[in-house]
Formats: structure tokens, C-alpha cells, sequence
């Protein structure tokens, strides 16, 4: 019987975790493999060769996406979170919207393949709960779409960002030594980049009522506009915020909060920290050798290119 998987916002809860922790290991260690080989003739890049294929791999195992439409997906996936941007020009909201139907096109393809042969895996149980849950097959399929479809988006941009700023910032020399003498600081120094360099510096919220906020009256149905990156550098929560400090034992609101926080806030953790791990122990010498590239946004911060050397 497939595993019934309950799609809410505990999809990624700590059993969901603790099965997934064998299957990254297992890709962040096949990765390493081939930027160790890449490393042994000098530079490589780190985002093409670890962090998009981390993510795309966690997510496109557990979902049942075969492999080789990884590439396809980070392509549309890249495109289509255009349509998030705060000011997206006319030319990107049509790259978006083509983008947006070649993911429905794939993910609507993919549900009806799953129910034409169930397997024991993530998806066949999304597919028996929501079928016990609505009886209109049609609009069943509907939601199975729009969730695989999110889980996937909000996993791979976002998670491969993280996992080059990351990289870009805990490659300071002096501070991966330290972290290699203090591994139990792990968990800590993931959250510090969360902090220091989010993934997204920008979401919008509408007011679901009249209510005040920080002394500033806010109308229902208004259009608000949350700085994540500003409000992790606020010195009120955390004093001297543009210090990169591994111990700083701060806040932020990176993941969001209340019912909007991150579905998968706990997988993009996993990665980050199980690579790091690996990272350490495998590459004492791993330096950033150029500055992070950047995608032109605003909302999410696509790293397009960090060169590594050892």
C-alpha cells in the first residue's frame, strides 16, 4: 500500500526528514565525486556542478521525476519565477507565463502517469488522499498538480541559492578552518547565512483585515511588501547585523512565519547542512577564487555562478 502522504503544510514533517536524509547523503556525495574530479584540473563552478543539481535530485527522487528531465525542469523553473518578481518587465512576464504552461503541461502529464502505474512512493499517496478527499477526478487532478508543481519550484530556486551563499561565505579561510575544528556548529552557521544572505529578500502580503503594525496603520486588503533582507539586518534583533558572526545566536525571518512559513524550511536545512558536513571533511582548502554571480532580481536571488578552486 503506497505511503499516504497528508499534503498539507507539514508535508515535510521529521518522519518525511528522516527518509529523505539517506537519499541526499547519497546524491551530495555523488556530487563531490565530480567536482573533486573537476577540482583536480583547477577551477570549477560550484552552482552548475552542486548546487542546482542538489536540489533537483532531493526533490525529483522523492516526487518520481525521472532524471533525465532534470534539466528541463530547472530551465522552466528559472523562468518562471518571473511572475514573482516585484517589477517584472513585459518580456520576462511572457518568458513566465510560457514557463508556467510547460510546467503544468509536465506535472499534469506526471500525475496521470502515476495513477496509470502507482508506485509505493510520495506521489501514489497524494493521488489515494485527495481522491478520498474529493470525488470531482478533475479537480483531484487539479490540486495534484498545483502542489507538485509548488514543491518543486519553492525547492530548487530557493535551496540552490542557499546552498552557494553558503559556500560563498563560509569559504573565508580563516572561517572554514574554524568550522572544520568546530563541526558541532554546523546547524549554526546555516542559519547565519539564512540570516546574513536570504535566499529571498522580498515577499508580499495582503492585509486580511484593518490592524496596526508597528505603530503603522495598515487598511484590510492592502498590498504589503516584506523586506526579509532588511528586517534580518534590523540591529534591534540582531546587534551589529552586518557582522558575519557563526555564533551570533540571532533571529530571522527568512523561512516567513506563522502560517506562511516555509514548506520546506526542514529540507532546505537538511541539504544545506548534510553538504556542508561533506564539504568540510572532504575539502579542508575549498576557496570561492570570484565573487557570486547574480541573476537581475529583486525577489529571488538566483546565483548564477560561483567559481571554485582548492
Amino acid at each position: 500500500m503506497p505511503p499516504k502522504a497528508r499534503p498539507t503544510r507539514t508535508v515535510f514533517d521529521r518522519s518525511t526528514i528522516e527518509r529523505l536524509a539517506p537519499d541526499v547523503e547519497r546524491d551530495a556525495d555523488r556530487l563531490l565525486d565530480e567536482l573533486a574530479e573537476k577540482l583536480r584540473w583547477g577551477e570549477a563552478d560550484f552552482v552548475s556542478t552542486i548546487s542546482e543539481q542538489l536540489p533537483v535530485s532531493t526533490v525529483g527522487s522523492w516526487l518520481g521525476i525521472p532524471p533525465e528531465d532534470y534539466p528541463h525542469i530547472l530551465e522552466i523553473t528559472h523562468n518562471q519565477v518571473f511572475a514573482q518578481e516585484l517589477l517584472p518587465t513585459k518580456s520576462q512576464l511572457t518568458v513566465s507565463a510560457e514557463a508556467t504552461l510547460a510546467l503544468r503541461a509536465y506535472f499534469t502529464e506526471l500525475v496521470a502517469r502515476r495513477r496509470a502505474e502507482p508506485r509505493h512512493d510520495v506521489l501514489t499517496g497524494w493521488i489515494h488522499t485527495w481522491d478520498a478527499m474529493e470525488p470531482d477526478r478533475e479537480k483531484a487532478d487539479e490540486i495534484l498538480y498545483r502542489l507538485t508543481m509548488f514543491v518543486t519550484i519553492a525547492s530548487l530556486e530557493t535551496t540552490a541559492t542557499l546552498l552557494t551563499s553558503m559556500t560563498h561565505l563560509l569559504t573565508e579561510p580563516a572561517r572554514w578552518a574554524w568550522l572544520r575544528e568546530h563541526p558541532e556548529h554546523i546547524d549554526a552557521a546555516v542559519d547565519e547565512v539564512l540570516r546574513y544572505d536570504p535566499p529571498i529578500h522580498i515577499n508580499t502580503r495582503i492585509a486580511a483585515e484593518d490592524t496596526v503594525l508597528a505603530g503603522v496603520p495598515i487598511k484590510k486588503d492592502s498590498m504589503i511588501h516584506v523586506l526579509y533582507g532588511a528586517a534580518n539586518h534590523d540591529p534591534r534583533r540582531n546587534p551589529d547585523p552586518a557582522g558575519f558572526d557563526i555564533l551570533r545566536g540571532g533571529s530571522h525571518l527568512t523561512f516567513g512565519g506563522g502560517v506562511h512559513y516555509c514548506l520546506g524550511a526542514a529540507l532546505a536545512k537538511l541539504e544545506a547542512r548534510t553538504l556542508l558536513a561533506r564539504m568540510l571533511d572532504r575539502f579542508p582548502t575549498l576557496r570561492t577564487v570570484a565573487p557570486p554571480e547574480y541573476a537581475a532580481r529583486m525577489v529571488f536571488r538566483r546565483i548564477t555562478s560561483l567559481g571554485v578552486a582548492l
